[in-house]
């Protein structure tokens, strides 16, 4: 097949520095003026501080029903990367294209554009629908804030796709994520009379060492799904900070932690052991310290992802991606967003996540060409 112009798709998106940090509206407004010039109708949803907006797309009969495309516009950022060419113009070389974003997730993006592009010349019984969204590499932040525009802008569709790099097989699930913030409260004095004082970073040493104990509760326990490497629900402190000089004892001290949950492990369960493992650190200080606390609170979260295998359209994806078996991946994505709403969903992408977010980063032009004749199908057997 010639798939000249997800090339060239991909090579103007690569051009974009949409890093997460930065606006993104250029390039969505170069998605949007290319969507319009093929017919499609677009609603363009802005964030609450105007400098990042998504788009809703559709081509075809108006309302719910038809297929949805779902991409994601920003990428990771380059710095104190070491590349070897310029990673915001792409390059080729022995059948791959370098650049930010060719695997996370621009390849499927320029696909599924390409795809648009096609599906705009051709009669479509049901709709073909496109979600773009922003700030997914910092937390699905994007998706989560745009949800709520899907249904009144473009309608509900039967069944969707998030391309994330999945080598072109179909992952019918993923774990969700919370992420949260456990700030631990002392007292203050010097640290030549440190016994006399509550230490905040001893509080979140001890609080660390309770989170470790919950995941191994968890780990022993019964909620298990072996479709994972890692079959449970897990809890990771992943950065702790308190103090500012070595000869004061730390009034605070804060711990950053997550909790990736399969779709069956409700996190509030998870989070409630958490917190009675908290109160019973703090509980026996109170008498000397009152201010004793280990307070907990969430910064973000997105949903997890478990399609059931048996879903007509898993078969019927699995069928045009020519795969015969789903996988589950580790890495979260906006699906569970689209699950949640009682869309059939699947994560299926060109590229490896193993590519994705390193210097040099790249999609064989083969995963393109797999992708571009997996939506040809999908979109042929689904909307026309």
């Amino acid at each position: 097949m010639n798939h000249s112009s997800t090339r060239d798709i991909l090579e103007s998106l690569i051009g974009f520095a949409s890093v997460s940090s930065e606006s993104n509206h250029d390039i969505i407004g170069w998605i949007g003026d290319f969507l319009s010039r093929h017919g499609y109708e677009c609603h363009r949803v802005p964030d609450a501080t105007g400098t990042k907006a998504g788009i809703f797309a559709a081509i075809g009969p108006k309302g719910p029903g038809g297929l949805l495309l779902s991409s994601h516009s920003d990428v990771v950022p380059v710095t104190g990367q070491n590349w070897t060419c310029d990673a915001f113009r792409m390059s080729e070389a022995d059948g791959r294209l370098y650049g930010r974003g060719t695997t996370d997730m621009k390849g499927y993006l320029a696909c599924s554009l390409a795809a648009a592009a096609k599906a705009g010349k051709a009669g479509l019984k049901k709709p073909l629908k496109l979600a773009i969204s922003y700030d997914e590499e910092v937390g699905c932040i994007g998706i989560r804030d745009m949800i709520g525009a899907l249904e009144p802008s473009i309608g509900l569709p039967e069944c969707c796709v998030v391309g994330e790099p999945t080598s072109m097989q179909v992952a019918n699930g993923h774990k969700g994520k919370v992420f949260l913030r456990a700030t631990c409260r002392g007292t203050p004095g010097h640290s030549a009379m440190a016994p006399d004082f509550l230490n905040a970073l001893h509080l979140a040493a001890d609080f660390i060492n309770a989170l470790r104990k919950v995941q191994v509760d968890i780990a022993a326990g019964d909620i298990r799904d072996d479709d994972y490497d890692v079959s449970y629900s897990t809890v990771h402190a992943g950065r702790m900070e308190g103090g500012f000089a070595l000869n004061i004892v730390p009034e605070t001290a804060t711990v950053d932690f997550e909790i990736r949950h399969l779709a069956g492990h409700d996190p509030v369960d998870i989070l409630a052991a958490i917190e009675a493992a908290a109160e019973t650190i703090v509980s026996p200080l109170r008498a000397r310290f009152a201010s004793a606390a280990i307070e907990i609170e969430e910064v973000k979260s997105y949903p997890g992802l478990d399609t059931p295998a048996g879903d007509p359209f898993v078969a019927l994806a699995c069928e045009c991606a020519g795969v015969r078996e789903t996988l589950k991946v580790a890495y979260g994505t906006e699906a569970g967003y689209f699950s949640a709403l009682g869309i059939p969903t699947v994560v299926c992408g060109p590229g490896n996540m193993d590519q994705g977010h390193k210097p040099d980063e790249f999609v064989a032009i083969s995963q393109l060409d797999a992708c571009d004749a997996m939506l040809d199908k999908l979109i042929g057997k689904v909307c026309k």
